[in-house]
């Protein structure tokens, strides 16, 4: 019975020293991995990360109104001219239906002023113009005989005179009268018709005004692309000049990188860089510079140190693929690595 504790305390230090002994080796194996990921791992400053983009066009129009119909859907790929959406407003339908009967009314006015004066009021003109003539050839015959009993002494200067007034004011009848006539078979007047025929002009551009209006009923695509997102839905109304959708152009991407200005050595403008795309399973592709901004002062690295150091600026840097890479999305990562 004594011999029982001297085993049990020999048996726990032998588990104690084969706990350290595990402990020691797990530290050793944590210490190996540490030393190999640091000699194997990329230095986190010789790595550039930029993301994928493509050129985006909102699809919009001049008609408020509501959505009928939607012909696509997000992810659908179309053609230029491709019809988009169908939009149907009862007010620009109600504003063309007006527009045109102000065009019917300057038609009617335009029409009478061209059919001039009514055939009555020429008779009529008519009429005293052959009044006035024999009234003048009267008055000519009096005077005619008084002239010639003045110069036979029969009637005095007075009487001759009177009857010449008379004669010359039959004249002046006559004439007026032959002037109205002329009018009244001329019809309106000049400004009348060019009145007339601007009334009518402003009723058409009215009508032309709505019609482009509701060119905008069916949006079509501007160009080949992706549909990226629609706004509205079927029976939502949508404002003048609201997105409807937008249109990714797929042929134009590019990716953006943003560097630290002691790296654009690296990525001067012209140059081909290699880069990864761990999204498309790791691929590398080539993409060429073409692109370079300074970013701002609100984008500037600051010295940490009061030697040997100094500020750095960020740049916008932007690269295009030099082939053709249907599978990169916008909003992929890339990975450039720095020489």
């Amino acid at each position: 019975m004594a011999q029982e504790p001297l085993n049990t305390a020999a048996d726990v230090r032998r588990e104690n020293r084969v706990l350290m002994f595990a402990m020691l080796i797990v530290i050793l194996v944590v210490i190996g991995l540490a030393i190999v990921g640091f000699l194997f791992l990329e230095h986190p400053d010789n790595l550039l990360q930029g993301q994928a983009d493509a050129t985006s066009v909102r699809i919009s129009g001049k008609l408020p109104g509501r959505v009928v119909e939607l012909y696509v859907k997000e992810g659908d790929m179309v053609k230029a001219g491709d019809t988009l959406v169908h939009i149907h407003s009862s007010l620009a339908e109600a504003k063309l239906a007006q527009a045109e009967s102000m065009k019917d009314v300057a038609l009617a006015g335009e029409q009478k002023v061209d059919a001039g004066t009514r055939s009555e009021i020429v008779q009529t003109a008519q009429a005293m113009v052959s009044q006035a003539e024999a009234a003048r050839q009267i008055a000519q015959k009096t005077y005619d005989r008084m002239e010639n009993l003045y110069k036979a002494g029969v009637v005095s200067e007075q009487k001759r005179d009177e009857a010449k007034a008379a004669f010359e004011a039959a004249k002046g009848a006559e004439a007026a009268a032959r002037s109205q006539l002329q009018l009244a078979r001329a019809g309106a007047q000049r400004e009348d018709k060019a009145a007339a025929a601007s009334m009518v002009n402003v009723a058409q551009s009215g009508i032309a005004e709505v019609e482009s209006l509701l060119e905008d009923q069916y949006l079509t695509a501007p160009c080949d692309g992706q549909i990226d997102q629609i706004y509205p839905q079927v029976g939502e109304l949508v404002s003048l000049g609201a997105p409807i959708m937008s249109l990714l152009k797929i042929d134009d991407k590019w990716v953006t990188f943003n560097v630290r200005e002691d790296y654009l050595s690296d990525l001067k403008l012209g140059d081909t860089i290699t880069v990864m795309v761990p999204a498309l399973d790791k691929k590398e592709t080539k993409l060429e510079v073409y692109y370079s901004r300074d970013m701002g002062s609100y984008a500037t690295w600051r010295a940490t140190k009061s030697t040997g150091e100094w500020d750095s600026r960020t740049f916008e840097v932007k690269a295009r693929p030099t082939e053709p890479l249907p599978e990169l999305r916008p909003g992929m990562t890339v990975v450039h690595y720095l020489n």
